[in-house]
């Protein structure tokens, strides 16, 4: 036999949900079965949903999860398709990240992940035991074998000694493989060359949803010998595709790869740095009509980078049990964008905005509020809160007596309006979004307590220029933020003629300062190459430092860059060192 029959089942797991997505791999795998799959290929620690963090030191979490495995293996004694899915194995030296082949009523193999990722978002190390094995199952003649997510990351990996040694023909990867705004092409790239490289088969299937902070995209795939694409799935979508995946090219590849044949040679020679299992199956699907690969077309970032904020907000306000979310609109680009995500995410009908205007705020703060909402079709109150300021500086006056108005005033009306959105939130049930971004979190331009109060911060990871990219993007599909909006230049609203460019630099030069600062490391003298002058590199450096407190008391926000604050980038908030200008270096 030439060809298997391969369903790649992307899903989208809830963590510790495990008897749903237990029912949700029963639904797939049973379309997989009627359209006479082989095999059917679920994502990365899809029965307890990844990453399941602390909750592995339960044991009842653990036995659920296993127990669930039990009953995909009683139910595989009526489904003639086989499957693969990722679960928590146990024994007595503890917890691994596994995969298991099921067929015919019984688990044929356990494969344990290798490599175990400890960098970023990514803790394994933390709980898992590294897999000691390669699993290799011959299919109907066809040599197959599993790896997780990690493992194909490696050029000298499993994928490379399961080829070489065993002359496996096709790799299943099973993923929990986060988004962020390179990484698609960044994935599909190194696929690409694992195929090419070791002429092998590589089918990815790749989780998709939002956990937490984290949001999955899929772009599940199968790619060819020659690193051509077979088939790929959909972006940030629960998606399926049956496809017949014939062999012969690898064949005939290896045949003609004389470089190949050296490493073999090679290989013989020297021990595995893993032992090996090997099994065989035979499956007799029903016959069905041929099914060929569809390859769904690749989305630009900045379409993309919206698909990740709307599918993150979803997931979490429905996976939390919230039924209705709350936005305070000010008329400004950031609140008019959350609005709208939250829109797209949930539906006019579950988004509700309050405009708290005091007497800094412009008539045409108000007529942009709510227009907008008008385009988007939400509910929009309005409550001044001129009267509360007034009070709250009547009270302070004895205190504030002979000083300038200043900060503490002007964040008296963000904390005004904080407490009215978390009373409104208390009251009905609603889930406060907040409307900062990754500039204003980075720079600490932002109020603890006021327009940081809240459930979940959509557009924590989305540097300001960033934003105004998305508004625009979001307007060529239909145009629901008002043009003014966009062409406002940014401001707080809490003093007179404020405008953002008051306390921080133009978000061209901060934005590029922040990316090389924060995701890229970069010293004082490589930040000053994307800045006009020093100071303002010391200046930006300063107040990204200085702000990390206010971070650690952030609401969680969804990772679309390479390195968000967070879990990502682990600072200390204690932290004298100093990055050091050229001429100042010992």
């Amino acid at each position: 036999m030439s060809s298997l029959r391969i369903a790649l089942c992307q899903v989208n797991p809830t963590v510790g949900d495990i008897h749903n997505n237990t029912e949700k791999i029963l639904s797939f795998w049973k379309n997989a079965s009627h359209d006479g799959a082989h095999i059917a290929v679920f994502p990365e620690l899809c029965l307890p949903g990844y990453p399941p963090e602390d909750l592995l030191y339960k044991t009842e979490f653990l036995q659920a999860n296993l127990a669930a495995l039990n009953r995909l293996v009683e139910s595989s004694q009526k489904i003639p398709t086989a499957l693969i899915v990722g679960f928590i194995d146990q024994d007595e030296s503890g917890i691994y990240n596994a995969a298991a082949l099921i067929a015919n009523g019984e688990i044929i193999d356990i494969y344990h992940k290798i490599f175990l990722p400890n960098y970023g978002v990514f803790d394994e190390k933390r709980y898992f035991n590294e897999g000691k094995h390669l699993s290799v199952c011959t299919i109907n003649g066809i040599k197959t074998a599993i790896s997780i997510c990690e493992d194909i990351w490696y050029p000298d990996g499993p994928m490379h000694f399961s080829s070489l040694i065993e002359d496996v023909q096709v790799v299943f990867n099973l993923s929990a493989s986060p988004f962020h705004k390179e990484k698609p092409s960044q994935r599909e790239r190194m696929l690409t060359t694992r195929a090419s490289d070791e002429n092998t088969m590589v089918v990815m299937v790749n989780a998709v949803g939002g956990q937490d902070e984290l949001v999955f995209d899929g772009h599940s795939c199968i790619i060819g010998p020659k690193g051509n694409i077979v088939a790929r799935l959909k972006a940030f979508e629960e998606d399926y595709q049956c496809v017949d995946v014939s062999f012969v090219s690898v064949l005939q590849n290896r045949l003609k790869d004389a470089r190949r044949r050296q490493q073999k040679l090679y290989f013989q020679e020297i021990p595995l740095p893993w032992t090996l299992h090997k099994k065989t199956i035979e499956l007799s699907p029903s016959q069905k009509k041929p099914a060929f690969g569809v390859i769904e077309p690749q989305m630009d970032s900045i379409a993309l980078l919206y698909k990740a904020l709307v599918v993150g907000t979803r997931d979490y306000v429905e996976k939390n049990g919230f039924k209705e979310v709350i936005v305070g609109i000010s008329g400004g680009i950031d609140s008019a964008l959350v609005a709208t995500i939250a829109t797209d995410a949930l539906g006019e009908h579950r988004v509700h905005g309050i405009f708290l205007p005091t007497r800094f705020s412009a008539d045409i703060s108000r007529e942009d509020s709510f227009l907008l909402a008008k385009n988007l079709g939400i509910d929009l109150k309005e409550l001044s809160i001129e009267g509360l300021f007034g009070k709250y500086l009547e009270e302070l006056q004895p205190f504030f007596h002979n000083t300038p108005f200043g900060i503490a005033e002007e964040n008296l009306q963000s904390r005004i309006r904080g407490n009215i959105v978390m009373a409104l939130s208390n009251k009905f049930g609603y889930l406060v979004l907040t409307t900062g971004n990754k500039s204003e979190m980075s720079t600490g331009y932002a109020t603890l307590y006021g327009d940081m109060a809240g459930g979940f911060a959509v557009i924590k990871d989305v540097l300001k220029t960033e934003v105004y990219a998305l508004a625009h993007y979001r307007n060529s599909i239909t145009p629901v933020i008002p043009q003014r909006i966009l062409e406002r230049p940014p401001t707080a609203e809490l003093r007179p003629d404020q405008k953002d460019t008051d306390t921080l630099p133009p978000y061209e030069i901060l934005d590029r300062l922040i990316q090389g600062y924060v995701e890229e490391d970069l010293s004082f003298e490589d930040l000053c190459h994307l800045s006009p002058s020093p100071e303002i590199v010391k200046r930006v450096i300063r107040l990204i430092d200085t702000s990390e407190y206010k971070r650690r008391q952030a609401p969680p926000g969804i990772k679309v860059s390479v390195r968000a604050f967070g879990k990502d980038r682990r600072m200390p908030i204690t932290n004298r060192f100093q990055p050091t200008p050229p001429d100042k270096k010992s």
